[in-house]
């Protein structure tokens, strides 16, 4: 008797659903052991057929999916046939566009592999012919510390803001999340490895007139297969009137009220808490070495409660630590949130001493600007802002000195006084502490926005008044509270303040001169604070951490530049991002690999070369020099090792891996460009099928045809110089920035002594995904000569 198999696609199209249909019956009439069962209600809605679709998929030896259209049922399924540890077939078709630029954007896909076929024959011939059965591996021992994930979308509304605030409120500090602001693709066996090892997972769907919403859902759907598949308890929330799709449409909560995420929380965390209890970890059996392996993640967010395990110190990262820097600067994906992390959890070992680690996460930054700052002038935007900032600072510091000994200062006499006087200076009429920061943040931000609006209306040019700013901002005897918590430090021994996630609260049309009065006002603050409190006899210290980039070109104007003290904290020597990089290879295989060189772990997990290049330094020279680059290129890598059952990643994956990673490299780095430069938006897709070395006249013609202005183009180069997307070709050899300690001076000399004979090369981590060729050897050889 033929086992029955499930082929799951969209009649969306009606050429591709006759296609499948027609190819499976051709299938069904050879002799085969698999006979196809085709699902062609896929869009229908209202049908009552979940349960029997998820029992088709749960019988059958594999899936064939077809995604030439992205209907979110079959995206679902695809989910939960891989967590059900089936093996998926997935198929499109070659000659129709469909949503393949979607897909793309979306990732997932492309990262499982799918067969084009371009016509019935092909494709009836191809599911004819042997479909190996071995699924992906899921095994992956449980998380005890970070229990949950969290998908969240590239907008991130009020609600979604409420759904992590209240995560956080049931106990889940720790957790894991995608952040499409970080990754701008999900890849599929990154999303695999997190719910595995989860206990629990939170994913929010979205209206699509939201931006972003429908590559969010098509994510959304995937890892609800995923956790369905898996068994993993998960909380799924729509806006009332979403269209819910058929597969999950009896287990979406639906909210109008902030009370109704609040309900669904509450009732879905005892789930977490109790798949946790239940859970044992998986022994793994049958998996290679490379499969077990845990490096960590690309995101120190993710990774708080491990990382300590791994951290690679560095000179610039321990001045932060010692408190010798008011700023810590770095690229994305340079370490700067590893350094937060490192500090926080270094002072918080000694009790005495205060941590306040404040993480916005942009949207209510976003509404104070459009509410507020966009109608003042500049000099009332600073004196708003600055005392804004100082305000926040003072309330958080004195928050987490209550939350912190609200046990403490009953069994110490010595704080007792000073803990109520300091409680009631901070628990005043008309404020609230409820939520986290990101909570307190909004509520001090609304209420802002609604005292000016009744003052003033939308004026341009409003001026404010000290009185005006007091009346509009301060709920409390600020005065008051200050003096309180001095007293109150008297007792502690240092207070860090680490303020990180600013340019989370960036329009994604790109920074502006209001996004520099934000930041200097807000290391204004910060200095200030330090200033009072060191002349009252407290050390406490106020750190601001943010993309060096950015900095540079929101403050070189500023009559401030260059006096704060900062540590830079982007990487320039390949041996270091190694080492960094054998740390976690040495943990992810023990107490016992502790001291195992680079080398002798490397060569089990990889080949040795790839196309005749030592492979760790092939892969290192595509990183950009950012150590979160490296970990995602080699899970990329190891991502279709494992998919194909490899014991180590061979040349055939590392080809894959780095054509994916190279996809993904090239919309975060034109999102990157376009924080700082709006009008070169798009601009790495003009140089799409260039050549990888091209003279300054070619390089003219790619600015041109991406419709920058010819005034523009010195800004705009430099710009590609400054983040590796360029370097130059001089005495045989490639500079990029990071191979001169990103120093512009020394690639503009060089640029200045060739002139018009200066050879821009594309940086090889782009090749890939811009559809460059590798140049022949004798091309670098004769930028030399010339």
């Amino acid at each position: 008797m033929p086992k029955t198999t499930f082929v799951a696609y969209s009649s969306k199209i009606e050429e591709v659903s006759a296609a499948v249909f027609d190819a499976v019956r051709k299938a069904n009439a050879r002799t085969l052991p698999i006979r196809f069962e085709p699902w062609q209600f896929n869009d229908v809605a209202g049908l009552p057929l979940v349960s029997p679709i998820l029992e088709k998929i749960d019988d059958s030896p594999f899936l064939v999916a077809d995604i030439t259209t992205l209907n979110l049922n079959v995206i679902y399924e695809i989910g939960f046939a891989i967590g059900r540890g089936k093996r998926v077939f997935i198929i499109r078709h070659a000659g129709i566009a469909g949503d393949k630029e979607l897909a793309n954007s979306a990732g997932i896909f492309d990262t499982l592999g799918y067969h084009e076929y371009s016509s019935v024959e092909d494709l009836a011939h191809r599911i004819s012919a042997e479909i190996e059965e071995s699924p992906l591996p899921i095994a992956h021992p449980p998380d005890r510390k970070a229990l949950v994930y969290v998908l969240e979308p590239p907008s991130r509304s009020q609600a979604v803001s409420i759904l992590v605030s209240r995560m956080k409120k049931a106990g889940f500090y720790h957790y894991r999340s995608f952040q499409p602001g970080e990754d701008t693709r999900l890849s599929a066996t990154d999303a695999i490895r997190q719910v595995a090892v989860s206990s629990g997972v939170f994913v929010p769907l979205q209206e699509s007139h939201t931006p972003g919403a429908n590559i969010h859902n098509i994510r959304a759907m995937f890892v609800l297969g995923l956790a369905d598949g898996m068994s993993t308890p998960r909380l799924a929330i729509a806006p009332s009137g979403f269209p819910i799709p058929l597969d999950i449409r009896d287990t979406v909560k639906p909210y109008q009220r902030a009370e109704d995420i609040i309900e669904a929380v509450a009732e879905f965390s005892p789930s977490v808490v109790s798949h946790a209890s239940r859970l044992d970890p998986s022994e793994l059996e049958g998996t290679s070495v490379l499969q077990a392996l845990n490096i960590g993640d690309s995101r120190a967010e993710n990774e708080m409660t491990t990382l300590g395990r791994y951290y690679m110190r560095t000179d610039q990262s321990e001045r932060a630590l010692r408190g010798e820097v008011n700023l810590v600067v770095g690229r994305k994906g340079s370490g700067k949130t590893a350094t937060l992390i490192r500090v926080r959890d270094k002072m918080r070992g000694d009790r005495r001493n205060i941590v306040v680690d404040l993480l916005p996460d942009g949207y209510q930054l976003i509404k104070l600007k459009e509410d507020i700052l966009e109608y003042l002038t500049e000099g009332a935007r600073q004196h708003l802002i600055t005392a804004f900032w100082e305000y926040l600072i003072l309330l958080e510091v004195t928050y987490k000195l209550l939350e912190k000994d609200a046990d403490t200062h009953r069994r110490d006499h010595n704080l007792f006084q000073l803990y109520v006087d300091l409680k009631q200076a901070y628990e005043v009429e008309d404020f609230s502490s409820e939520g986290d920061f990101s909570e307190r943040l909004l509520n001090l931000s609304q209420r802002l926005t609604n005292g000016y609006r009744s003052r003033f209306g939308k004026q341009d040019t409003q001026k404010l008044t000290a009185a005006a700013v007091t009346e509009l901002l301060y709920t409390h005897d600020l005065k008051k509270l200050r003096q309180k918590v001095s007293d109150y430090l008297n007792f502690k021994e240092s207070v860090w303040i680490l303020f990180d996630n600013l340019d989370k609260g960036w329009s994604t049309q790109g920074v502006d001169v209001i996004d520099a009065i934000v930041l200097r006002c807000l290391v204004d603050a910060g200095r200030k604070l330090e200033r009072e409190f060191q002349k009252a006899g407290h050390d406490l210290h106020c750190i601001v951490f943010v993309r060096n980039d950015v900095y540079d070109h929101l403050m070189r104007n500023s009559p401030d530049y260059g006096k704060e003290l900062r540590a830079q904290v982007d990487w320039s020597d390949p041996d270091l991002l190694r080492e960094m990089f054998r740390l976690r290879l040495a943990s992810g295989l023990g107490a016992d690999n502790a001291n195992l060189e680079f080398e002798k772990i490397w060569r089990e997990i990889c080949v040795s070369h790839y196309q005749g290049e030592e492979s760790s330094a092939f892969l290192i020279d595509r990183t950009l020099m950012r150590p979160r680059n490296f970990i995602k290129l080699f899970n990329h890598c190891r991502g279709f090792a494992t998919t194909l059952n490899h014991s180590r990643i061979e040349e055939d994956d590392i080809e894959k891996g780095v054509a994916a990673y190279s996809n993904d490299l090239r919309e975060e780095l034109n999102r990157e460009l376009t924080d700082v430069m709006p009008y070169a938006k798009d601009l790495l897709y003009h140089f799409m099928d260039a050549q990888a070395v091209i003279t300054r006249a070619e390089l003219d013609g790619v600015l041109a045809s991406a419709g920058i202005g010819t005034a523009d183009y010195e800004d705009v180069i430099k710009f590609l110089l400054y983040y590796g997307v360029l370097g130059i070709t001089a005495s045989g050899q490639e500079h990029f920035i990071y191979n001169v300690n990103y120093d512009m001076k020394v690639l503009e000399v060089r640029i200045a002594r060739s002139g018009a004979n200066t050879r821009y090369i594309v940086n090889p981590a782009f090749w890939p995904g811009l559809g460059i060729s590798p140049p022949p050897p004798d091309i670098l050889l004769s930028t030399a000569v010339s």
